[in-house]
């Protein structure tokens, strides 16, 4: 049973970096692949970000285009999204997601989610 767990959360204040990490145990999921989603208090869990299995091919929502930058290190069974000028609207909790499902990788088809991790962004 593959796990996930997600880190790199925390309370920053806006225009501030940070970079979330999620990594996967029990299991390898090179063939995978790996997405972000958030949910925001009060609001649906949306979609954030996603790599395909071979790390050649991204899909990003709007609300993170040209902030957000998500990328993975297969040999350490791991993605990584690095947030560059954080918004207060980015305020939510971040999940990880693993999956091996055709198409639109923006869909909530993914084998594995993590917890999620805390993401606060003050103003």
């Amino acid at each position: 049973q593959v796990q996930i767990a997600e880190s790199g959360g925390g309370l920053v204040q806006a225009g501030d970096s940070l970079r979330l990490s999620c990594a996967a145990s029990g299991g390898n999921v090179k063939y995978y692949h790996m997405a972000w989603f958030r949910q925001a208090p009060g609001k649906e869990r949306e979609f954030v970000a996603a790599v395909r299995w071979n790390g050649r091919s991204t899909d990003q929502a709007d609300s993170g285009k040209g902030r957000f930058t998500i990328y993975r290190d297969n040999a350490k069974n791991a993605i990584y999204m690095k947030k560059l000028s954080l918004k207060t609207e980015d305020t939510a909790v971040y999940y990880c997601a693993v999956g091996r499902q055709t198409g639109s990788l923006r869909t909530n088809s993914y084998l594995y989610w993590g917890q999620g991790t805390q993401v606060t962004v003050s103003s």
